[in-house]
């Protein structure tokens, strides 16, 4: 069976995985008597598994000439076929919903971009939650595997700063991926050591949530989508929680795991091992969250002195809280909004500062982690060539020093870190000036292309003066802010990868 599997191309593989996938909310549709939810997954599922076997079939014998090409075909086809089949039983579960419109709901869910359409929860059952949820989690693992199978031997997603190769290229990460394994077998390689830890976290968030009082859909569902990141909800802020506090703190916990690369393992295929102390990611991380936690919250409390609230230490203590919460979860791009977030507003007189918080989602988490953003690294690798030029200015023939790696970052690191920043700039332009031909005012534009190419959906309701439904779009913006998704988990090296000159050479 796994040489049969091993000898399918990897579109074909996860083609039938999603599949299989739409067993668990028919079954938990079943059990909830809800049996046209049921019907809807269990004949989507069936028909996706019939015709991934007859194109399973056809394509046995297919081999790639190129397979580095290949393997970055198949992730951007992941993106574009596997929504879609998601889309199917939510289309059929939901009369009163569009394809296109589950299309769009499929794509935030599995970019981990977590923006619905949906924005009354009563719309949608439980096993619609559920699914929503679970294409997350999946979109989530999906991100962690091809990071380290696909992305990481070929010098993208980030690892460029650390290896200072170019990306996309590169001779020992071309060599590993096109001579030492098989594609499918590469991957399923990752999937067997990367599961078992992201699952086994996932059960612990669900069952101590459940321990502090959660309810069990609930707790499942905000347990899938904080680690995947998605920030999938029953609603848009975590008000609806029964545990209340205790379970702020788990999933804060759990959240800041997106911070690092070094949560999960396969760290050392794509940084050095050392202490966790030193990591760069954690020392910037922490400084970001200190220092936006306390702007927070004397912005808050300095607006409660002067209504002559500010005496109100239960509610300063909420203020805190409020604020550390959202700074970990937005810089995280998970997107939760704590439940304080709201009596804390109430309690300061002061709306969201959206601008703040865009900032956290664009700087991002950590690199090979489910995060997205310009990621923690990369702003790290700018901080340091930034410092050492600060230096030249004084001592112009010092010796910058730190051994060969700190070199390499402060070099070519920062090089290719202010390469993928200004991509990412244009990509944002570019996104903001299409949104406005459309229609858009340009506040609304800009705060809908930053939560799609940081893949913060949220952001949309707490980044401008005024909440952003993406149900009030139109069709070719929901389009164009999918596409904008899919670019912003990609990340827009890879993309520019594909047209590569040394991918596509036989």
């Amino acid at each position: 069976m796994r040489a049969l599997i091993l000898s399918t191309p990897l579109l074909v593989i996860l083609s039938g995985l999603s599949g299989v996938a739409m067993f668990l909310p028919a079954a938990h549709a079943s059990v909830l008597d809800d049996h046209h939810v049921a019907q809807a997954f269990l004949y989507s599922g069936v028909l996706i598994l019939i015709l991934t076997a007859m194109v399973g079939v056809a394509t046995s014998n297919w081999r790639p000439r190129n397979v580095a090409r290949s393997q970055l075909i198949s992730l951007a086809g992941a993106y574009a076929l596997l929504p879609v089949l998601f889309a199917v039983p939510l289309a059929q579960a939901l009369p009163d919903t569009t394809f296109a419109n589950a299309w769009f709901e499929m794509v935030s869910c599995f970019t981990t971009t977590g923006a619905t359409l949906y924005d009354q929860p009563d719309r949608l059952t439980a096993s619609l939650h559920l699914w929503r949820a679970f294409v997350g989690w999946m979109g989530g693992l999906f991100t962690l595997v091809t990071a380290t199978a696909i992305l990481a031997p070929m010098n993208l997603g980030g690892i460029e700063v650390i290896s200072g190769r170019s990306p996309g290229r590169g001779a020992d990460g071309l060599t590993q991926i096109t001579r030492v394994a098989d594609p499918a077998e590469r991957f399923l390689r990752h999937t067997e050591m990367l599961l078992p830890i992201y699952a086994g976290l996932t059960v612990a968030l669900w069952l101590l949530l459940m321990m502090a009082g959660e309810v069990n859909l609930v707790a499942v569902i905000h347990a899938m989508s904080t680690l995947s990141t998605s920030g999938i909800g029953m609603s848009g802020d975590l008000t609806v929680l029964t545990s209340g506090l205790w379970g702020e703190v788990l999933i804060f916990g759990f959240m800041a795991l997106a911070l690092t690369r070094r949560s999960l393992p396969g760290t050392t295929m794509v940084a050095a091992p050392g202490p966790l102390r030193r990591d760069p990611e954690v020392q910037l991380a922490l400084v970001l969250l200190a220092v936006v936690t306390v702007t927070l919250f004397l912005r808050q409390y300095v607006a409660a002195i002067e209504r002559s609230e500010g005496r109100d230490i239960l509610g300063a203590l909420r203020a805190l809280w409020g604020a550390m919460f959202t700074a970990v979860s937005f810089l995280s791009t998970t997107g939760f909004q704590s439940g304080e977030w709201d009596s804390t507003r109430d309690w300061s007189g002061l709306g969201a500062p959206g601008l703040l918080l865009a900032g956290l989602a664009i700087i991002g988490g950590g690199v090979a982690t489910t995060a997205g953003g310009v990621k923690l690294l990369r702003v790290y690798a700018l901080f340091r060539h930034g410092e050492r030029e600060l230096e030249r200015l004084v001592h112009p023939n010092s010796v910058g020093g730190s051994g060969d790696q700190a070199r390499r970052l402060r070099r070519e690191g920062a090089y290719f870190a202010w390469l993928f920043f200004m991509l990412f700039t244009l990509s944002v332009g570019v996104v903001v000036a299409l949104l406005a031909l459309l229609g858009l005012d340009f506040e609304t534009a800009l705060v809908l292309a930053l939560s799609a190419l940081t893949t913060t959906g949220q952001l949309a309701a707490l980044g401008a003066e005024n909440p952003i439904s993406f149900a009030d779009l139109s069709i070719a913006a929901k389009s164009l802010l999918a596409v904008a998704m899919v670019v912003g988990r990609l990340e827009t090296l890879a993309v520019l990868a594909l047209f590569s000159p040394s991918v596509w050479r036989r």
